[in-house]
């Protein structure tokens, strides 16, 4: 068991750095939705406030996986539908956290 060092400075409502012993991340958004950018990787996190139910999903794609090309047929825009959605959840978070 070793030692653990998080600090979270809010600079303002709904952006937040965070500093830990192994760097700095971003997190942007608030209670219900968030999205947490650390060294070029996204991570989205989507939950229902007071139930402690929540979901968290790499956003970007892992820097081990080797890249291979694949026929523009059949590539998809999944990251882009991805970030969207994040986005409206993170503004639903936000009114549901107003309303409450």
């Amino acid at each position: 068991m070793g030692f653990r060092f998080q600090k979270r400075i809010r600079l303002f409502k709904g952006l937040t750095l965070n500093l830990s012993k192994t760097g700095t991340s971003w997190t942007i958004g608030g209670r219900g939705a968030s999205v947490n950018i650390r060294d070029g990787k996204a991570t989205g996190n989507v939950g229902i406030p007071g139930t402690g139910l929540s979901y968290r999903s790499r956003l970007t794609d892992s820097a081990n996986t080797p890249e291979t090309e694949t026929p523009i047929e059949t590539q998809s825009s999944s990251g882009l539908g991805t970030i969207v959605v994040v986005i409206i959840l993170i503004a639903l978070g936000y009114f549901i956290g107003k309303a409450t």
